[in-house]
């Protein structure tokens, strides 16, 4: 099977996870659950499902144990993008090429459709698909990656950020904690979706997510600078206009891309204990990098 066909097999069963561990659309409230699908289905790269599900390839995850975890991921990466695009964060109409849940809708719906969805992510991670110790492990993964000191702390960040200097591991800290915490735990939810993993696989299963994650960012910071809105699904430029730290504004472009070529060397190195068993954590590391939106 192809790098292409993989990922489209992948893709088929995470919509599928979404649409079983989504509220019906008919259940009340009817438009809460209509906008928490709006949020949800039929976009986005679904870069964490796919790096779930080849970490769980590794481990040798059932299949429903990995769809699980894997719908979880995404209900908390939407959750986030929902509330990101509110007017009192970064304040966007634009996402994943149609308008954000609150134009669509309205402001207190797209705030009720991120909370409806972090809670939902959890309910998820409860399937009887999982055993207990899964289910314990992998909600603790979830809530840290997620929290004050992931994917929520680094939003901190970022927005006390807005206008100011940083760093360049200033920087750094808070995109690890913002983009690459949900993006490191896709890599070990999906490990720990399967046999229990030793340490030394963990370890470099963590080294990997780390580039991984990293890469992610400054690829962002990048595809914001060189990129049109139609192509990102996204208002491009946004981050410059609003006075927001990037890696091209703080290393320039040509620094930028050589930084995330390193890091696609650095997530590749990290895998070299695996061999061929880890083909496809190594093909999304090339994904992340030379991806164009």
């Amino acid at each position: 099977m192809t790098f292409e066909e993989w990922m489209r097999a992948v893709l088929d069963r995470v919509e599928t996870a979404l649409d079983h561990y989504l509220p019906a659309q008919d259940i009340e409230p009817t438009q809460l659950h209509e906008a928490m699908r709006y949020a949800v289905m039929g976009g986005g790269k679904r870069v964490r499902p796919l790096l779930c599900h080849a970490a769980g390839e590794l481990t040798g995850a059932q299949a429903a144990s990995v769809e699980a975890a894997s719908a979880a991921l995404e209900m908390i990466h939407v959750y986030s993008l929902v509330h990101d695009d509110m007017p009192c964060m970064d304040d966007d109409a634009l996402r994943r090429g149609k308008p954000t849940v609150h134009v669509k809708y309205d402001e207190a719906t797209a705030l009720l459709v991120g909370d409806a969805l972090q809670s939902q992510a959890f309910v998820a991670l409860t399937a009887d698909v999982l055993t207990p110790a899964q289910q314990a492990a992998l909600v603790r993964e979830l809530a840290l990656a997620s929290g004050s000191v992931g994917m929520a702390g680094g939003q901190a960040i970022d927005l006390a950020s807005v206008g100011h200097t940083l760093t360049r591991p200033q920087l750094e800290t808070m995109h690890r904690k913002k983009t690459g915490a949900l993006l490191r735990a896709s890599v070990r939810m999906g490990a720990l979706a399967g046999t229990a993993p030793d340490a030394a696989t963990m370890s470099a299963l963590d080294a990997y997510a780390a580039a991984v994650g990293l890469a992610f960012q400054v690829v962002d910071d990048i595809l914001d600078v060189t990129t049109d809105s139609a192509t990102l699904g996204k208002t491009a430029g946004k981050d410059a206009k609003d006075g927001k730290p990037t890696y091209v504004s703080i290393i320039g472009l040509d620094a930028s891309r050589a930084l995330a070529a390193q890091l696609r060397a650095d997530a590749h190195a990290a895998l070299a204990p695996f061999g061929a068993r880890a083909q496809r954590l190594a093909e999304l590391a090339d994904l992340v990098v030379n991806r164009v939106s």
